[in-house]
């Protein structure tokens, strides 16, 4: 789920003292383009900025194994100017607007707001670099600089930076997933041509692989009128079929140890899990609260302020689309022992595999998604790209009983997860340490 900074603040007081969380039901209204392009309408009178997200269906999984970070380079290309807007964001400033954009393994999404008013302009925008994006030899080579910069500076010259550089392709031997966003190496990038380039353009960002969410003072006549006026005849290029390599089951455990100018020693352990629309992503990803939300989470309780074995210490999921990564990482203290460390991580491992969760625990972590999940609907932007991303999943609708489900999740459930992520053989560990 996509959830604001405030939102998570927010939440955090709820906890605290035990407040109400009051969770409303999304309304929306949705119609499909001849063109295949899905748009999903919810209207909302209480402000008078209107939100655009549109969600195109590419991700680095996507990507050429010998070719990626495409799309990552395409998350700055639709920034360099269409047929007939040379600057994408000088119109949009001008009236009142702003935009970004974020690529995952799964996604790129494109985002804006501005006053309603002014929400033509939007379709304008959006449309002409579905439409003919400008693929001239400046602005790819302009790209192209950029994104690999952003690879040597954020990758290979920070610090921990090359962490999942080394992680994911410990973790996955076939599946697309082994190399980040960014790529596996920045030659990809530096060596691109204008035809492959333009080629990843053609299969990728066309109607019928996207998804258009406008969230706001709206009315679903009106955007249907302007959906079809800007985007109606934009061709959608044909549908291509996602047939990407299955992941063999980890039958054992990796381990790779490296040497670094850092700071402190690091401890990543990561265990394949299932996929976002597997029964139980949810159980999996309450077991990563229960083990690092917040101060009251077990790994910091234990490791962090009991023991004093880490300074940092975090468990997460991916939350892939694909079977994802459930994932430990934490930084140690000074002079504490890498085997002290690892052999403590494995037994809060041990406990969460062998004992059911006590029902106080559980329902506490339950709470926590539940008041983030209200206040990721306070923003028509937040909404417009939580019902963006459900709509990709099978069904925007989702978006309203996604804390029902949460809820019904058992301390069995909680435990047979944990068992089946946390089996033997299932673990690739990075023990990163400091010279």
């Amino acid at each position: 789920m996509f959830h604001s900074k405030k939102g998570n603040f927010v939440a955090l007081l709820i906890l605290e003292f035990n407040l109400p969380v009051v969770l409303f039901m999304i309304d929306f209204e949705r119609f499909i383009l001849p063109n295949g392009l899905k748009v999903v309408v919810h209207h909302d009178a209480s402000t008078p900025i209107v939100a655009m997200n549109i969600l195109y269906n590419v991700g680095s999984r996507d990507e050429d194994p010998n070719r990626t970070g495409f799309a990552h380079l395409f998350e700055h290309l639709m920034f360099g100017g269409s047929a007939n807007i040379p600057r994408y964001d000088e119109p949009l400033e001008r009236v009142g607007g702003e935009n970004n954009a974020f690529t995952n393994n799964d996604i790129t999404n494109y985002y804006l707001t501005l006053p309603k008013q002014n929400l033509e302009t939007a379709f304008w925008l959006e449309s002409d670099r579905m439409n003919e994006l400008a693929f001239s030899k400046k602005s790819l080579d302009v790209q192209r600089n950029v994104v690999v910069e952003e690879f040597r500076q954020n990758y290979l010259n920070q610090p921990y930076g090359d962490a999942w550089l080394l992680l994911r392709p410990l973790a996955y031997k076939v599946h697309p997933y082994q190399w980040p966003t960014i790529g596996k190496d920045p030659s990809h990038i530096e060596t691109a041509g204008m035809d492959e380039v333009k080629a990843f353009y053609r299969k990728y960002y066309n109607p019928s692989n996207a998804v258009m969410v406008v969230a706001g003072d709206v009315e679903t006549g009106q955007i249907r009128e302007l959906a079809e006026k800007w985007f109606g005849s934009i061709s959608k290029n044909g549908q291509f079929t996602r047939s990407l390599p299955a992941e063999p089951q980890q039958t054992e455990d990796r381990f790779l140890e490296v040497e670094r100018k850092v700071p402190y020693d690091s401890i990543y352990k990561v265990w394949h899990m299932c996929g976002r629309q597997n029964p139980s992503f949810l159980a999996s990803d309450l077991i990563s609260d229960i083990l690092s939300a917040g101060q009251s989470g077990r790994l910091y309780a234990s490791l962090v302020k009991k023991q004093k074995l880490f300074s940092e210490l975090n468990a997460y999921v991916t939350g892939d689309i694909d079977e994802g990564l459930f994932v430990i990482s934490g930084k140690l203290v000074k002079g504490v022992d890498l085997s002290k460390a690892e052999e403590a991580i494995k037994t809060e491992i041990a406990l969460i595999r062998s004992e059911a969760v006590e029902a106080t625990e559980l329902q506490k972590v339950k709470n926590r998604v539940e008041s983030l999940m209200a206040f990721s609907e306070l923003r028509v932007l937040d909404k417009a790209m939580n019902l963006a991303y459900y709509e990709l999943l099978g069904d925007a609708g989702m978006i309203n009983d996604v804390v029902e489900r949460y809820q019904s999740v058992t301390a069995d459930e909680i435990l047979r997860s944990a068992a089946e992520i946390f089996r033997d053989g299932n673990c690739s560990t990075l023990h990163y340490k400091a010279i």
